[in-house]
């Protein structure tokens, strides 16, 4: 248990971590919350300071999901039958933090990447399935939102169709909600014919 509650505090404080600013000023580029969307994920960053900083902010940001989750498989064993719905909290804690981070006053990004990271880990097929999509929407729409709310929706039935885990397929539901919750104000941009194209 303590193991367990170590690496739920390890994860969230990893997610907090921001990756868009600190891609940002390593590359001596402006603070990415006050230019483009305002947000800290690839996509405004590959606006901003182009496609290094998106590629760099999006392995960031996944990294923030792989890490804590592949070391939670190997370190809660353990656990036994517990062991897959500790992993799925441990997943869970680290997009909880790059969304709510504590370093940014719990006002993050949108967990795009980070979820990718975690679901890459416990289910790879899905996320590399999910990759593709994500390319298709993006050749057909040329809006980074709405290829990630595409993802976002099927979600659940990729790792549905690539994993028995029950643990997993809560997770990825309720992953999938809160990326489609962040984007909200994509949605309505949309909508209005506002949002912006690549």
């Amino acid at each position: 248990m303590t193991t367990l509650l170590g690496l739920l505090a390890l994860s969230y404080l990893l997610g907090s971590i921001p990756m868009g600013l600190v891609v940002a000023k390593a590359l001596g580029g402006p603070d990415p919350r006050s230019l483009g969307s305002g947000n800290l994920g690839a996509a405004n960053l590959y606006r901003l300071l182009g496609l290094k900083a998106g590629a760099l902010t999006f392995l960031g940001d996944a990294a923030k999901g792989t890490v804590p989750v592949a070391l939670a498989l190997n370190w809660l064993t353990p656990l036994a039958s517990w062991q897959e719905t500790a992993v799925a909290l441990v997943g869970a804690a680290a997009v909880l933090g790059h969304v709510f981070p504590l370093y940014l006053g719990f006002k993050g990004g949108k967990g795009v990447a980070t979820v990718f990271g975690v679901i890459l880990v416990l289910a790879p097929l899905a996320a590399l399935n999910l990759i593709l999509v994500y390319v298709l929407a993006l050749a057909q729409t040329r809006i980074f939102s709405i290829s990630a709310l595409i993802c976002a929706w099927l979600l659940p039935v990729a790792v549905g169709l690539f994993s028995d885990v029950k643990a997993y397929l809560l997770l990825a539901g309720g992953l999938s909600g809160l990326v489609l919750l962040c984007h909200r104000d994509n949605l309505e941009r949309f909508f209005k014919g506002e949002e912006p194209h690549l």
